[in-house]
């Protein structure tokens, strides 16, 4: 297993996200203190932008997701589906919180 530095923890908001861009390919990074980090592809199928990362976080039914900005379908945080259309679903990426930085695990 590889490691690419993502940045720093502080850097990624507290119940909030940004966008990271690795290796040309955007991610959304969120924090949910509770939780832990996670990362999903920051492009939202539906709305066809990368937005993901400007999205509001909550859950439905316990599941952790993200809402888009766009047309408000919620994608999960832990297995990327959108709880709205069980057939879309955006690709989530293991990430690392160790020594103040937050690491992709590749």
């Amino acid at each position: 297993m590889s490691l690419v530095r993502l940045c720093q923890l502080d850097e990624v908001p507290v119940y909030g996200g940004m966008a990271a861009l690795v290796e040309g390919r955007q991610l959304a990074l969120f924090n949910l203190p509770d939780l832990g980090y996670f990362a999903l592809d920051n492009w939202d199928p539906l709305g066809q932008a990368q937005v993901l990362s400007r999205g509001i976080l909550g859950d439905i039914k316990g599941e952790p997701c993200v809402a888009s900005p766009l047309y408000k379908h919620h994608y999960s945080l832990k297995d990327g589906r959108c709880l709205e259309q069980q057939d879309t679903a955006v690709q989530v990426w293991p990430v690392i919180a160790r020594d103040g930085q937050l690491w992709l695990a590749q």
